[in-house]
C-alpha cells in the first residue's frame, strides 16, 4: 500500500487547459472519491494517476517516488474500469490471472492468488464460466479480482458501477465498501453519483470545472460546504436554495426575491439589506403551525417518508417527512426551517458566510 500525492497538476491538450493546479494527497489506505458531473475533469485526473494521461504540468507521487514519467505497468496499480475489459475467449480464472501469467509469475502462485481473490468476491463457483455466460454485477466482480490478484499498492476506480440497474449498484457498492475494508488498500474512485460517494468514501474530493471545490469526509461536505456549487450538489433530495436579502429594517429575517419571508437565527451577525443566498436542506423543514405558509404542488409518497414541494411566493421549496399527511396538491401548508441547520451564501461570490 502507498499513499497518493497529486501536486499542482495539470493537463492541456493544446491550448485548452482541463486540469487547473489540482493538489490532493491520499493517505495510505485511505478509499477517496473523485466526484462532480460530467466534464469536470475527475477521470483525466484518475488517469493521470494511472499514467495513462501525460501530466502537462506538476507532480503525481505514489509513495515515496514521483511517477510522472514512469510507465503505467510500473506504477503498481490497479485499474477497474466502468466496460469490464474481460477478454472473452478467457475463463474467469484465466481473466483473473492474466496480468500475473504475463509478469510471468509461477503457475502455482497464479493459481493460488486467483482462488484467494474469488473466495473474497464469492466467484469460486464461477471460475470455469465465460464473460459471456455472466451477469453485469458478476462480470464486475470478475473485474475486480482481477485487480486483486496483482496485490498493487492503489486501486484505481472508474466509474464502475454505471452500467448496473439500481438495486445492484446499491448492493456492489456495499461490497466494494466491504472489500477495501478488508484490504485496506489505497483506493481512488470516481463517480458523478454523489450518494456512492456519499456512502463510499472516506473523503470526498468535488470537483468543477478543472479544479477541487472542497475535500473532506462525507458529513463535513455534507453539513459545511464551503460554497453554492457544494451545497447544490451534496444531497439527495438537494439543498433548496433561495436567493433573497436580508431585511433592511424591522425585524431580522431573510426576504426571498419571490416575495416569502423566513426566519433567521437569533443573534446571527448579518449585513442589513445584503444580497444573499438562503439554503435549507429538505429533511430541516417541518410541518407546523408556527411556520410560514406554503402551497403544496406535489407529494411524493416513498413509504418511510414523504417528499414534498411546496410553493413560498415564486420560490419552491422541497420538503422531507416522516409522518403520514393527508394532504393534496393544492393545499396550504405551514413550514418551518430548522434555523440551527441554516446555510447562507454570498450572492455575489458563492462563499458561505460565517457567524
Amino acid at each position: 500500500m502507498a499513499s497518493v500525492s497529486v501536486t499542482n497538476a495539470r493537463k492541456s491538450y493544446g491550448h485548452f487547459e482541463v486540469l487547473h493546479g489540482v493538489n490532493i494527497d491520499i493517505r495510505d489506505g485511505e478509499f477517496v472519491i473523485l466526484v462532480g458531473p460530467s466534464g469536470c475533469g475527475k477521470s483525466t485526473l484518475l488517469r493521470m494517476i494511472a499514467g495513462l494521461e501525460n501530466i502537462t504540468d506538476g507532480q503525481i507521487a505514489i509513495g515515496a517516488h514521483v511517477v510522472n514519467d514512469v510507465a503505467p505497468k510500473q506504477r503498481d496499480i490497479a485499474m477497474v474500469f466502468q466496460s469490464y475489459a474481460l477478454y472473452p475467449h478467457m475463463t474467469v480464472e484465466a481473466n483473473m490471472g492474466f496480468s500475473l501469467r504475463l509478469a510471468k509469475a509461477p503457475k502455482e502462485q497464479i493459481r493460488k492468488r486467483v482462488r484467494d481473490a474469488a473466495q473474497i468476491l464469492g466467484l469460486e463457483p464461477l471460475l470455469d464460466r465465460y464473460p459471456r455466460n455472466l451477469s453485469g454485477g458478476q462480470r464486475q466482480r470478475v473485474a475486480m479480482g482481477r485487480a486483486i490478484v496483482r496485490q498493487p499498492q492503489v486501486f484505481l476506480f472508474d466509474e464502475p458501477l454505471s452500467n448496473l440497474d439500481a438495486k445492484l449498484r446499491v448492493q456492489m457498492r456495499s461490497e466494494i465498501k466491504q472489500l477495501h475494508q478488508r484490504l485496506r488498500t489505497t483506493t481512488i474512485y470516481v463517480t458523478h453519483d454523489q450518494i456512492e460517494a456519499m456512502t463510499m468514501a472516506d473523503r470526498i474530493v468535488v470537483m468543477r470545472d478543472g479544479s477541487v471545490e472542497q475535500i473532506g469526509s462525507p458529513l463535513e461536505l455534507y453539513d459545511r460546504p464551503v460554497n453554492l456549487f457544494v451545497a447544490g450538489f451534496i444531497g439527495s433530495p438537494g439543498m433548496n436554495l433561495i436567493r433573497g436579502k436580508i431585511s433592511a429594517s424591522g425585524p431580522l429575517n431573510f426576504v426571498a426575491d419571490g416575495g416569502g419571508q423566513l426566519p433567521l437565527p437569533e443573534g446571527i451577525a448579518v449585513t442589513r439589506g445584503a444580497d444573499v443566498i438562503y439554503g435549507i436542506r429538505p429533511e430541516h423543514l417541518f410541518v407546523g403551525q408556527g411556520g410560514v405558509a406554503t402551497e403544496v404542488t406535489v407529494i411524493e409518497p416513498t413509504g418511510a417518508e414523504t417528499q414534498l414541494t411546496a410553493n413560498i411566493g415564486t420560490d419552491t421549496l422541497v420538503a422531507t417527512v416522516r409522518e403520514r399527511l393527508d394532504i393534496r396538491p393544492g393545499d396550504a401548508l405551514r413550514l418551518s426551517p430548522d434555523v440551527s441547520k441554516l446555510h447562507l451564501f454570498d450572492a455575489e461570490s458563492g462563499k458561505r458566510l460565517t457567524w
